[in-house]
């Protein structure tokens, strides 16, 4: 068994018993409170990548988050107190409302990857890692080793839905890894029912998908490409099939072009954009903070595809099929996922989704 395939989710990492029991009815099926005082569910114990096990006997109280996908899961958990710092801080209007004000009172440690002596000297007691062995997060190279992080009393885990994405052997195709990492969070701050909560509600969402749409067969799921227009136009960054949004494409009933290339992104060409020829393209743009912003972004990545010499013949470009849904619900790990799920279906079967629906 691998390390991310324990307590019946697919990247819940290494659990101790008291925490997978709290989910399925098994060990102490004490529920933690958001103090996570040692006993409460405690000890927790996970792992990382290739099974190294870290042990919790109480919830960590100063936490350090690499991006704003760790973040936005603690916010989510009712923890945002405890968070004295992130790196890769969500753009202005990525996140709703009370999480959105919420995120903007963390201090930003670095715009991109926190420099290590910055990490090392934060004062955490635990680091929250999206990246690991991902190799295009650059800086990520510099990162503290095992032994500093032990030396500084920080504790580190990961989000294995994205940091152990390129070690697995299969291709993500449902969200149980995104799922994996709030039960995860959640057992290690103590806010185990509130993880179960959140991931309930992404569930019965992507339920509701798969009523409405039934289980399309491989051969007429349409086409599907996301096109990252942030990432430029010079060459396309393909999302192969270990990134999370091919988890969410493939709930949606839909067939990621570029799912056959190996691990999470990949650098293609236009040739093989035009070869794989979509029904459907993405217009993978971040949120911008201002709704016209946006927009104007969204505006940009398609009149690029509709006058580029390899695309503009492209049957999607041809037909106008482009959906506007934001960069971050889809390729980052996070409840969004679900949410474009369902946007995403819609717009491909809209038959299957009367108006009301």
């Amino acid at each position: 068994m691998r390390p991310w395939q324990r307590c019946g989710m697919a990247v819940v990492v290494a659990l101790a018993a008291t925490a997978c029991g709290a989910g399925s009815g098994g060990g102490t099926g004490t529920d933690t409170d958001a103090a996570g005082r040692a006993g409460d569910g405690f000890p927790v114990q996970v792992a990382d990548c290739r099974g190294a096990r870290t042990t919790f006997d109480s919830a960590p109280r100063k936490i350090v988050t690499s991006n704003a996908a760790s973040l936005e899961m603690l916010l989510r958990l009712g923890v945002g107190d405890r968070v004295i710092g992130t790196g890769f801080p969500p753009g202005k209007g990525a996140l709703p409302g009370k999480l959105g004000a919420q995120a903007r009172k963390v201090p930003v440690l670095g715009k991109s990857v926190i420099a290590k002596e910055k990490l090392l000297g934060s004062g955490a007691d635990l680091y929250v890692d999206t990246f690991s062995s991902m190799g295009n997060m650059g800086g990520a190279g510099n990162a503290p080793t095992e032994e500093e992080f032990t030396a500084a009393g920080i504790k580190h885990v990961y989000l294995a839905s994205t940091a152990c994405a390129s070690m697995a052997k299969k291709p993500q195709r449902d969200l149980s890894g995104v799922e994996g990492d709030i039960v995860r969070l959640g057992a290690v701050t103590g806010t185990s029912q509130r993880a179960r909560e959140i991931v309930a509600g992404m569930r019965a969402k992507v339920a509701a998908v798969h009523k409405a749409i039934g289980d399309v067969p491989e051969r007429k799921r349409p086409g599907y490409f996301f096109f990252d227009f942030d990432a430029g136009t010079k060459q396309p960054m393909a999302v192969c099939g270990k990134q999370v949004a091919n988890a969410v494409i493939s709930q949606a009933g839909a067939r990621n072009v570029f799912a056959g290339c190996d691990g999470d992104f990949k650098p293609v060409s236009w040739e093989d954009v035009v070869t794989k020829d979509p029904d459907w393209i993405q217009l993978g743009v971040r949120n911008r903070g201002d709704a016209a912003a946006t927009a104007k972004a969204y505006d940009q990545a398609a009149a690029f595809l509709k006058s580029f010499p390899a695309t503009k013949g492209l049957r999607a470009v041809r037909d106008g099929k482009f959906l506007r849904i934001g960069s971050e619900h889809t390729t980052i790990a996070g409840v969004g996922n679900a949410d474009a799920v369902e946007r995403i279906a819609r717009t491909l079967h809209p038959a299957e989704f009367p108006a009301g629906r």
